[in-house]
């Protein structure tokens, strides 16, 4: 933080920086519109010279189709040729088989895209086939009307010409006739007598195959489609990439509704164009992102400087309203800042701080090695991260309490240059924590007294019984003395019964000066089970009176832990006091006080169980709140005393629900207890 101080400059007028970020805007604002649009116009004609290679394919497309669609229709206007050639000579050849078997197997060798060719008679039985076929699919009777190839047959004696049918078959093999009538010619030349047809049957498949170039199917996707749009045949490598990209055309003959439809492949653009192209996007982009890079960092450099004095003014401002004292030292101990807070704090001023080592003018004589300790853990940092207390000594003496929180302090470079501590006056809550110490002391000797007071008249009667049984032994002892007729083991006998009795009688009056005496808390190793055994006795005269029965269970195994007996005691008298006032309007038989001890995992864990009416579920989460109680006369600090003593001991105090009726209260005091001996926890 003392860096700040040392990097601010002269800061420059305010009223300059305004007209500073004004001219950098619009320095920079023209070379940037410049390049964007430079950068908009090159995007501008690449794309109209992508468009103009569109256009071009397009036009070479429509070309290459009507190139096609005219060789497709030459090849089959010649075969059509060919076939009425030969329809025309068989009407004529007296050996007609023959002159048929060997023009048709010339015109198959020749026309790949024919898969069959065969000669009906006038009554469409078949006279000859090329190919040799067993049926003839392609040439049912003409009774059936509705079929496709008898239509064409009937329609092409009818005409006295070629006749193409209609798509006979599926996808893939789908296929079309030409249909060619054979008649004997008249004494004048004219058509005379029908002597059957000729039948030519051409695959689609084949077609597309042997009249489709190769150059065609490397830049194009052909194929021939039916009036709805169904794929008949195809050709090409792959499947088009573009399919906005094509052309149709009507395939006629054989017609039918049939189109050429031809989809050209991905536009191949040049690779120096694109190559060229890209660089001058790459270049422009560069020019513009390092203007707006320079004019980024412009901005960043006026806001960072202004930043730097707004920070400037702000940590001063900080620094003289900040009640927390802030101190730094760099990596060799030595004081480098200090706020005006801690100054104020132990009385030195900055100039009599900055550049002290240790040991400081401020550490209190009393605390000297404490402060080392302290200093030293900081430096190899091994400090707490919760901070530690201290204690101070102002410039006239006085003593101050403090809390040190202690972090590195890191550099902008990301290195360790020192520590940075904030320092906390908590004097006033020191004062205010041992006030409120011993004022609950007050109070837990003042409960410890009011619970004496209440047993106080049974407590006489207690000891009524060893100072009754030491009298009539003492005065046994007199009278055996008198008469003279006695033995040295019946005095032994009597006496040692009457210092049993006196034992009892002091052990009674120590326990009870020992529960209401006012002492510092001790912890000391402490038997459970002997705790709980002394504390029936002080509650056993109260409740014989009001015909409670008290019940023990204690575990054998029960290890020995730190805590402070008396106090323990007290939470333990007073749960079972409460528990034998709650049973008081209860039928004698059902008053029964259980005190059970057992150890749950590594925890010892007393239950004060009574047969009482219980407490209603609105009143168990205000039953530990100070000053509520659920008696009359009750003062309302009772349980919460309790709980703070159990909390002390690291343990818990809550209350659960008897099954058979009444209360449970539960204290769970852990085994390997480590507590601290300032005093219960408030």
């Amino acid at each position: 933080m003392g860096n700040i101080a040392a990097m601010t400059q002269s800061p420059a007028s305010p009223r300059q920086e305004p007209a500073t970020q004004a001219w950098s805007s619009w320095y920079l604002t023209i070379p940037k519109l410049a390049v964007t649009l430079l950068l908009v116009l090159l995007i501008a004609l690449l794309w109209l010279l992508r468009q103009n290679e569109v256009e071009e394919q397009r036009s070479t497309l429509i070309a290459d189709v009507l190139w096609l669609e005219q060789n497709v229709r030459f090849h089959l206007d010649g075969n059509t040729e060919t076939l009425q050639q030969l329809a025309l000579d068989i009407a004529f050849e007296r050996d007609a088989n023959r002159l048929f078997a060997t023009r048709a197997r010339h015109i198959l060798r020749n026309s790949p895209e024919l898969t069959q060719i065969f000669w009906l008679d006038a009554q469409g039985r078949m006279i000859d086939a090329l190919p040799p076929a067993g049926t003839t699919p392609a040439a049912p009777a003409k009774a059936a009307k509705n079929n496709t190839s008898t239509l064409a047959s009937e329609r092409a004696d009818k005409l006295l010409k070629p006749v193409y049918s209609d798509i006979l078959g599926e996808s893939g093999e789908a296929s079309f006739e030409l249909h060619l009538p054979v008649r004997e010619p008249d004494s004048a030349g004219n058509a005379g007598r029908a002597r059957g047809e000729i039948v030519a049957v051409y695959s689609l498949d084949a077609l597309l195959k042997h009249l489709t170039p190769w150059w065609l199917a490397e830049k194009y996707q052909v194929r021939i489609v039916d009036g709805n749009g169904k794929v008949l045949a195809s050709k090409s490598r792959v499947d088009a990439a573009d399919p906005l990209l094509s052309y149709k055309l009507a395939f006629d003959p054989p017609g039918y509704g049939l189109l050429f439809h031809v989809t050209a492949y991905k536009v191949a653009s040049s690779v120096a164009q694109t190559l060229i192209a890209t660089l001058i996007l790459i270049l422009a982009g560069a020019v513009l992102l390092s203007l707006w890079v320079v004019h980024g960092l412009i901005q960043r450099r006026l806001a960072a400087e202004q930043a730097l004095r707004a920070e400037h003014a702000f940590r001063k401002a900080m620094e003289d309203s900040l009640t927390v004292g802030m101190r730094a030292r760099d990596r060799d101990g030595r004081i480098t800042y200090v706020n005006p807070a801690f100054c104020q704090m132990v009385g030195f001023t900055p100039e009599e701080l900055i550049g002290c080592a240790p040991p400081m003018p401020y550490w209190a004589p009393e605390e000297k090695e404490k402060s080392e300790g302290f200093y030293h853990a900081t430096l190899a940092g091994r400090g707490p991260g919760e901070g530690f207390e201290l204690r101070f000594r102002h410039k006239n003496g006085e003593r101050v309490d403090v809390l040190v929180c202690t972090a590195p302090l890191i550099n902008a470079d990301g290195q360790h240059t020192g520590w940075m501590s904030s320092i906390l006056d908590i004097t006033a809550r020191k004062r205010a924590d041992e006030l409120a110490r011993q004022q609950e002391e007050k109070l837990q000797v003042t409960s410890r007294l009011v619970t004496m007071g209440e047993m106080a008249s049974m407590l006489a009667h207690e000891l009524n019984q060893p100072l009754a049984a030491i009298a009539s032994y003492n005065t046994g002892c007199l009278n055996k003395l008198e008469s003279g007729t006695y033995t040295v083991g019946e005095l032994r006998d009597a006496l040692g019964k009457l210092g049993v009795q006196a034992q009892r009688a002091g052990q009674i009056i120590r326990r009870v000066h020992d529960f209401v005496r006012k002492s510092e808390p001790k912890l000391a190793p402490c038997d459970l089970a002997e705790m709980v055994d002394d504390s029936i006795g002080f509650i056993e005269a109260v409740a014989k009176s009001r015909n409670v029965r008290i019940l023990r269970e204690v575990q054998g195994m029960r290890p020995e832990i730190q805590a402070d007996r008396v106090m323990l005691e007290q939470v333990l008298v007073n749960l079972m006091r409460n528990a034998v006032e709650a049973m008081a309007d209860l039928p004698p038989e059902r008053r029964n006080l259980t005190i059970a001890l057992a150890r749950v995992d590594r925890q010892m864990q007393i239950r004060v169980i009574d047969t009482g009416p219980g407490i209603p579920e609105d009143t168990r989460d205000k039953l530990f709140t100070p000053f509520f109680s659920s008696k009359p006369e009750g003062m309302g600090m009772g349980l919460n005393i309790c709980r703070s003593i159990i909390e002390f001991h690291h343990g818990r105090l809550w209350l659960e629900a008897n099954p058979q009726g009444g209360c449970v209260f539960v204290i769970n005091l852990p085994i390997s207890t480590e507590t601290a001996a300032d005093g219960p926890a408030s």
